[in-house]
């Protein structure tokens, strides 16, 4: 559930004004709004993203949700990967890793 709970928080700050009104006010009291672990709190209040991503929240929203915190693509994407060099792989969700960081997939 709490996956579902990290990707619907994504969702309503992407797409709803109000949301994003509150985010900025006090990101700590509306991330209460949601069923999300401590950990899932901490990394949206901290504007996580790389951490965000290792939880397995979808890329299309987490992309949103960056550009919403002010940081520009290559930083999005520098993000991600120093995500999974900090916090291992991904965790849960589509991008789930099934290889090591460092194996190679079909000779890539």
């Amino acid at each position: 559930m709490s996956l579902y709970q990290l990707q619907k928080f994504l969702f309503d700050l992407n797409r709803d004004p109000a949301v994003q009104g509150e985010y900025r006010k006090d990101a700590a009291t509306l991330v209460q709004r949601y069923e999300l672990t401590a950990e899932e709190r901490d990394a949206i209040v901290r504007g996580d993203v790389g951490l965000i991503y290792v939880l397995g929240a979808n890329g299309q929203l987490l992309m949103h949700f960056a550009a919403f915190l002010g940081m520009p693509w290559p930083g999005y994407i520098q993000a991600m990967r120093d995500g999974i060099v900090k916090h291992g792989p991904v965790r849960a969700g589509i991008y789930a890793m099934t290889t090591a960081v460092d194996e190679k997939v079909a000779g890539v």
